[in-house]
């Protein structure tokens, strides 16, 4: 029954002089007759915030040197993402800042194993690498005799899978159920499922605990846009990774970067440095003179 100390549910209309009308800043909040304990809110100062990672305040991103912009992050035994497709798009300085480190027993995602005397190829002569889980290494002959030697352990993954995996690394999801590789040796010891009479293999997300990539612009606030098939793996590579590091061509002003034009946004990123690329060519074809 509705009545002036009754509501339309029947409960009781909470006294007019009780806590639920008392101001913002009171103990107490009414809802029909449960109190609940008001938490009181307390306003500060706005910072980007990646929960677990030493991220660097906005105006701290950008750092003078490859060198510097590793320092603290690298330890021997981790996982680190590394973005490219051959030569095309690879954080050739950072690697080379990677070697000189000396960390060592390293696992690295990435498309391809560079080539030899570049890119991760480096890190192969220098035995950096322990094991690679990677789509395509056709192109480094070292990486070929230290496989077939048993020196370096080896995890194929099909080249959609693997950008599939790393972008579900970035974006929480921690396994995904995927056609290709049914049959084969991709799948064995993995587990499959049935869908609609078609069977799956279930792929693992990569979550990396240090990403490199390479960019052609970033803003200080580490937006970066890629410089057309240069874009390749970069952008789940920089997501998968709990630290970000971006070597880019060019840093420019906040808002002088188009905001639909963003290709990852600043909040994956970490720490950003400036470099000039030697942009080797992978396979060069000339036609006779």
């Amino acid at each position: 029954m509705i009545g002036p100390d009754r509501t339309s549910n029947g409960l009781a209309r909470p006294d007019q002089n009780s806590a639920a009308r008392a101001p913002l800043g009171g103990a107490r909040v009414l809802f029909g007759r449960v109190p609940f304990e008001r938490v009181p809110f307390e306003r500060v100062p706005f910072q980007e915030v990646r929960l677990g990672v030493p991220s660097l305040p906005m105006r701290q991103k950008i750092v003078d040197s490859p060198d510097e912009a590793l320092d603290g992050l690298v330890e021997d035994g981790m996982t680190i993402a590394v973005g490219g497709f051959g030569l095309c798009g690879i954080p050739e300085r950072l690697i080379i800042a990677l070697r000189d480190g000396g960390a060592r027993n390293l696992t690295v995602v990435s498309n391809n194993a560079g080539v030899d005397g570049w890119g991760l190829g480096l890190l192969l002569e220098s035995r950096q690498i322990r094991r690679m889980v990677s789509s395509y290494v056709g192109e480094n002959a070292e990486f070929e005799r230290q496989f077939m030697a048993g020196e370096l352990e080896v995890e194929f993954t099909p080249q959609g899978t693997l950008a599939e995996r790393m972008r579900a690394g970035g974006a929480g999801i921690p396994a995904f159920y995927v056609k290709t590789g049914v049959g084969t040796a991709v799948a064995e010891g993995k587990p499959t499922a049935d869908f609609d009479g078609e069977t799956y293999v279930m792929e693992r997300g990569i979550r990396a605990d240090l990403a490199l990539v390479k960019a052609w612009k970033a803003d200080p606030s580490g937006n970066l846009v890629y410089r057309k098939t240069a874009r390749n793996f970069n952008p789940p590579a920089a997501t998968c990774g709990r630290v970000t590091v971006a070597e880019v061509e060019e840093i420019v002003p906040i808002g002088d970067l188009d905001p639909d034009g963003i290709h990852t946004p600043g909040i994956f990123v970490d720490r950003l440095v400036r470099t000039v690329s030697e942009k080797r060519i992978e396979q060069r074809t000339t036609r006779p003179g």
